[in-house]
């Protein structure tokens, strides 16, 4: 995954020839991370991303919604395993699922602020925490630092190496090495291997670990406290920060060895040459290639989505509003979204849309908003029902969905009086609003 980055650069196969490609997942990816990782740092964690695409138009073009959350302390096992992490990242996750399927397709940061008394219809939350997902870009995930031109040759000449020594071995060491060993001897080598050994030999396999069991059976039937003053616990804790100190710095040490080795052997022009890494190239080892036929079918169902915009009634027009609103303020918020299940649980009828169905066309509206917003805006009022009543019910549906976070800023107001206009619109009167649009059709 990492030294190549095959999966990445999508030269894995299944057994049958097909290439994997990460482009091709549709279903919202989530990545949890940390900066207390220092096994899988965020920009490692995140860089695949740069890996497969040059803007975040392109993870747009691929359909692809990818959402990510950056922790501040949590370590490689925390991330997992932490109770904090779990009551906050992992329970906002799971309980917003629908959300996050919801958005639009893009690059988006998860973010977490804590529910407080004041906070704008708090009881549209479920949790302790309020989540909202921030648009983001590829510099967003730049800025997070990662690997250079010059350390993306490093990584490439530890691949070709490493595939140079598994070919000798297995043409010139292998052979000797199976005939040497009968199954009785592997079997024997497996089990003394010394990751397997250490847990045998502390398991209920080792004799001599039976008296351990009895005496561990006799302590937890006549556990009693400590004093916060026995001097065992406190030698215990000082202990215990001694030991947690000197593994620190043997992981410290062993990192920096670890670090200043690579780069100096991997980093050798002499041996980048010889494995058949040019040491002046500037260009990407690892980016995956691009298909034509998929820029076809991305121009393709540009085309498709352009002829639907004047197509849809008021459920249309409806969302369409609303996301022009809302990108204004470049994120969506639980509260948003718990305002329109709401809404969707009071005016339960037969032409309700099912979930998947709601989901899909807020995608096809938001990208047709994109594709050209000026035309998207234009065409609501066709889209309307005649009834001024039912207009006006869909009006304040919008603004209570927009003002489930808050007051809008400035830029949403002035949206949001676009829209108003556009809703209560005489048929066959335009709006000035629209005509500015047309004569305007760059501010998309």
């Amino acid at each position: 995954m990492f030294i190549g980055n095959n999966l990445a650069a999508g030269r894995v196969k299944t057994s049958d020839g097909r290439a994997i490609d990460l482009r091709n997942i549709r279903s919202p990816i989530v990545v949890i991370c940390s900066k207390g990782d220092n096994v899988t740092p965020p920009q490692q964690a995140l860089g695949w991303i740069l890996d497969l695409y040059e803007s975040v138009d392109e993870i747009r073009e691929h359909g692809q919604t990818i959402v990510y959350s950056i922790h501040e302390t949590a370590g490689h096992l925390g991330i997992f395993v932490s109770g904090s992490v779990a009551r906050k990242e992992h329970s906002e996750f799971s309980s917003n699922i629908d959300l996050i399927d919801i958005l639009p397709p893009g690059l988006y940061e998860a973010v977490f602020e804590p529910k407080s008394a004041d906070a704008a219809n708090s009881d549209l939350v479920s949790g302790d925490w309020i989540m909202r997902c921030e648009a983001r870009t590829l510099d967003d995930i730049k800025l997070l630092g990662g690997n250079d031109a010059e350390d993306e040759r490093r990584f490439a000449t530890a691949a070709r190496v490493s595939d140079i020594n598994l070919a000798m071995y297995r043409k010139f060491v292998q052979p000797f090495v199976r005939a040497a060993a009968p199954p009785a001897v592997q079997e024997m080598m497996r089990r003394m291997q010394p990751l397997r050994l250490q847990y045998e030999m502390f398991s209920n396999a080792n004799p001599f670990m039976a008296s351990v069991e009895t005496a561990a059976q006799k302590s937890r039937e006549d556990r009693r406290a400590a004093s916060h003053d026995n001097p065992f616990i406190k030698a215990q804790e000082a202990a215990s920060k001694g030991i947690v100190g000197a593994l620190d710095a043997w992981r410290d040490m062993v990192e920096r060895v670890s670090e200043s080795t690579f780069l100096s052997l991997y980093g050798s022009p002499v041996l980048q040459a010889a494995v058949g890494i040019d040491p002046a190239s500037t260009e990407p080892m690892r980016k995956a290639s691009k298909s034509t036929l998929h820029l076809h079918l991305v121009e393709g169902r540009i085309a498709e989505l352009k002829a639907k915009i004047p197509e849809g009634g008021i459920r249309e027009a409806t969302i369409r509003a609303l996301l022009y609103v809302g990108m204004v303020r470049n994120s969506l918020d639980e509260r948003a979204f718990e305002s329109i299940r709401r809404i969707r649980k009071e005016q339960k009828d037969s032409t309700q849309l099912p979930i998947a169905e709601f989901k899909a066309l807020v995608r096809d509206q938001h990208s047709m908003l994109s594709i050209d917003q000026a035309a998207a805006l234009v065409a609501i009022p066709s889209m309307l029902p005649p009834e001024p009543e039912k207009r006006r019910q869909a009006l304040e549906l919008i603004k209570r969905v927009l003002t489930s976070r808050g007051a809008l800023p400035p830029e949403g107001e002035k949206r949001l009086q676009e829209i108003a206009a556009l809703f209560v619109a005489d048929e066959g009167k335009p709006p000035a609003q629209i005509v500015n649009l047309k004569a305007n059709p760059g501010r998309s």
